[in-house]
């Protein structure tokens, strides 16, 4: 890390933990200048000499409360999908302060009793990482929310889910906690079994 000698920055930082290492606004303008950090977001900063990594989720991750990627960004992830979203669908627990950000996000507020169903975590750099929903659960939540998605986006995530060996009591068993999802995933489970 030859372009920033002193003090020792990780990966992805925001300007209050570059001040508390020592470090002035003069000085982190001039490694902007320089191009040895850039601004990947309001306050939030990035050392250019790190792997690559999605700046929109390090954003996301670094100012929001338990952010967690879900329908059509979560379908993406795990390849159920063909279609490339043009923003990040993510989830925050109803209640949580929905934060600004500059990273395009259509921001929904999941309950907080079943929040947590299906989440997993992955990692994003060495100090974020954002939630996911399994497949499963984006699967029950493209269903039950498919006036927001549409049926036809659920209709085939399925097909791809089952057709790479998922098993429909999976989903059947997620179906308690939402009791929404269950007449339209079991119609479809139906017309494609």
């Amino acid at each position: 890390m030859s372009a920033i000698a002193e003090p020792e920055l990780p990966a992805t930082f925001t300007f209050a933990e570059a001040e508390d290492r020592g470090l002035s606004r003069r000085r982190l303008q001039r490694l902007q200048a320089t191009g040895a950090v850039e601004r990947i977001g309001r306050g939030l900063y990035r050392r250019t000499d790190e792997e690559p990594v999605d700046h929109d989720l390090i954003e996301i991750a670094a100012k929001a409360h338990q952010p967690t990627l879900c329908l059509l960004s979560a379908l993406a992830w795990h390849e159920l999908t063909d279609v490339i979203p043009s923003i990040h669908d993510v989830a925050i627990p109803r209640g949580a302060w929905q934060p600004v950000v500059s990273a395009p996000v259509q921001w929904h507020k999941f309950a907080p009793a079943t929040f947590e169903v299906g989440r997993i975590m992955i990692k994003l750099d060495e100090t974020y990482s954002i939630g996911l929903y399994d497949a499963p659960r984006t699967i029950i939540d493209v269903f039950r929310l498919r006036h927001a998605t549409g049926p036809d986006i659920a209709n085939e995530a399925l097909r791809r889910w089952l057709r790479n060996g998922g098993k429909p009591a999976d989903l059947m068993r997620l179906t308690k906690f939402f009791p929404g999802a269950k007449p339209g995933l079991l119609h479809t489970l139906q017309v494609l079994l």
